[in-house]
């Protein structure tokens, strides 16, 4: 929590100093002030910068502000003070909206305390002050310095956790428009989204769906991965991992090991939410994928298997019309043509001596399978139409097994 403005000057040191010391300092701030910025744009190489620009005029006005300020304590030590509070948490902000650290902020409050120190004790010897203010009124520098130099980094913090307030919800702003499917509506360019979220647009990006992630401690694979939580799972948008991206595979798997994961296969960043629904399918259908719990389960590599999973019920009802003569049949001899089929279906040149070879049986054995399969399907093998159906539905058949 944030002292209300004027408090920590309040509490000052500045009573034990003569009021009359104000009168005195504010003919020479002009002078002083110069001096000050002058050792301190030689010994601060953030603050080399011409005086007549923005950042010198800021610097000067600042430091005339400085001692203003000082001589105000002095002569009124309960004065509000909120205006002055209110321009150096400004300044804050603005070092840090100009890509400075809080580290030259205070390098040249450091630089400004000790020119100050020496030049107010000049004064006070000057008008003959007693000796014993010295000690006071260096205390009074250093408590003024530090207290303003607080409430530049109060700005400067302030300023900073806004704008990573926004960086984070540009970002999940991308997320959404990036996984949101087109419905036909213009939306916002994710060009611009993107420079919003401070995030360059890769080639690619691929889309990891972690189980039960969400509310729970997860690295994600990359610092600068997108991660937004979909119900109990985490999604995480990485650039493509399998191409060279920040985090390859072996990283995205180390991230998720122990918990069911899938990552979906790379695409340009208008498609990440064809990604997603490659990952959703196959996370729904996970065991039939073959994929075992607490591993990795690449989808880029299991494409078909997916999207024949994903109709499933279509591929039974395919199942049904095409290879629904084997059902009558003996399970033995049906299991031993389907068999027979899927190698006549996936061999070369569809001959006996190519089905024998793939399933281990003699030429003679497949020979007479494959006219009792002619028989049953009454001509249609020459169908490369039946073929292709017959296929899909061998496959999908194999899967849900």
């Amino acid at each position: 929590m944030h002292d209300p403005p004027g408090e920590t000057f309040a509490r000052g040191p500045w009573r034990e100093l003569p009021e009359s010391f104000g009168a005195l300092l504010r003919p020479r701030i002009d002078t002083i002030a110069s001096a000050m910025v002058e050792v301190i744009r030689e010994e601060v190489p953030a603050y080399r910068r011409p005086l007549d620009s923005s950042m010198g005029r800021d610097l000067v006005d600042s430091v005339c502000r400085a001692m203003r300020q000082f001589a105000e304590l002095t002569e009124a030590p309960e004065s509000a003070q909120d205006h002055h509070v209110r321009h150096f948490r400004h300044l804050g902000r603005v070092e840090f909206l100009n890509g400075r650290t809080t580290d030259g902020l205070q390098a040249a409050f450091r630089v400004g305390a000790r020119v100050g120190s020496r030049r107010y004790a000049e004064i006070a010897r000057t008008a003959a002050l007693p000796t014993e203010i010295v000690l006071p009124l260096h205390e009074a520098v250093l408590t003024h310095i530090n207290a303003l130099s607080n409430e530049a980094v109060k700005g400067f913090v302030t300023a900073q956790a806004r704008a990573e307030g926004e960086v984070q919800r540009g970002r999940r702003a991308l997320a959404q428009a990036l996984l949101e499917q087109p419905r036909g509506t213009p939306r916002e360019p994710l060009e611009a989204l993107a420079a919003r979220a401070r995030w360059p647009l890769p080639a690619q990006v691929a889309c990891l769906v972690v189980r039960g992630a969400a509310g729970s401690r997860f690295t994600a694979p990359v610092p600068d991965a997108l991660v937004l939580p979909r119900g109990a799972d985490l999604v995480v948008i990485l650039p493509d991992p399998a191409g060279g991206g920040p985090a390859g595979i072996e990283d995205v798997r180390g991230a998720v090991r122990g918990r069911t994961a899938a990552l979906g296969p790379a695409v340009a960043p208008h498609d990440a939410w064809v990604s997603l629904v490659c990952v959703r399918l196959a996370l729904n259908h996970h065991r039939d994928t073959g994929a075992p719990d607490g591993d990795l389960l690449v989808v880029g590599d299991r494409l078909a298997d997916v999207h024949l999973l994903g109709g499933a019920h279509i591929g039974r009802l395919l199942g049904d019309r095409t290879l629904g003569v084997l059902d009558g049949l003996p399970a033995g001899r049906a299991a031993r043509l389907a068999e027979t089929l899927d190698a006549l279906l996936m061999s070369w040149g569809r001959t006996a001596p190519e089905v024998a070879q793939a399933l281990g049986i003699h030429p003679q054995t497949a020979r007479k399978r494959l006219r009792q399969l002619d028989t049953l399907f009454d001509g249609r093998l020459a169908d490369p139409g039946f073929r292709f159906g017959a296929l899909l539905a061998l496959r999908t058949r194999a899967l849900r097994r």
